[in-house]
């Protein structure tokens, strides 16, 4: 049965506010009016993103019998923080930890993809929303607003999948690497596309290209 304590909620909630908040902090600059302007828009793609990404190692998790907790990490929390002022988000707020007397690679992989398998998932289901209400946008404040987080829900995700598949400490990637480098490789090319894209050609042009204009 997929449980919550009452501490994991509350760990979940402080993360999630706070690395919602350093993506404001990078999109809003040192401008506090900006910041907060931003905020909702960012959270509801991080709030997606993050929440749903850690729901995602949980499900997966006690699918194998496991009992799966999420943890807060404050120093990661304050990391995330103060890397923010500096033009980019080093987040690891925290993580699910699985309680297993014993676990396969296949397993402990199996695990640590579903993570970032979601933000991948989610962030192609923003570019489709996005481009959706894109002609409308022109035309309509609601379609706009929706077009932005959007836009936004694309970028952060894309970005949380190819973080997280790093190969760097306890990041998901080390984890999913040991098990098999072939589906290693692929997730990370696709989450690297995926993120290059919303760096460099922007979301709006992206959408422009699907469209044909």
């Amino acid at each position: 049965m997929f449980k919550f304590t009452a501490s994991e909620v509350r760990d979940l909630l402080i993360a999630f506010f706070v690395i919602s908040l350093c993506f404001a902090i990078v999109n809003g600059g040192r401008d506090s009016n900006a910041v907060l302007s931003i905020l909702p828009i960012v959270m509801v793609g991080v709030g997606a993103g993050f929440i749903l990404h850690e729901l995602g190692h949980k499900f997966v998790s006690m699918k194998y019998g496991y009992w799966a907790e999420f943890k807060l990490w404050p120093q990661g929390l304050i990391f995330a923080l103060v890397t923010s002022f500096f033009g980019f988000v080093f987040a690891a707020p925290g993580a699910v930890y699985t309680y297993a007397n014993y676990m396969t690679d296949e397993i402990n992989g199996k695990i640590s993809i579903a993570g970032p398998i979601v933000n991948i998932i989610l962030a192609l289901v923003f570019l489709a929303l996005a481009t959706s209400v894109y002609q409308s946008a022109f035309t309509s404040s609601n379609s706009l607003l929706i077009f932005i987080i959007c836009a936004t829900g694309y970028s952060v995700n894309s970005f949380l999948a190819v973080f997280n598949l790093l190969p760097i400490g306890n990041l998901d990637g080390s984890k999913v690497l040991t098990w098999n480098f072939g589906i290693w490789i692929v997730t990370i090319a696709i989450a690297g596309i995926l993120t290059a894209a919303s760096m460099t050609i922007g979301v709006e042009n992206i959408v422009r290209m699907i469209l044909g204009m």
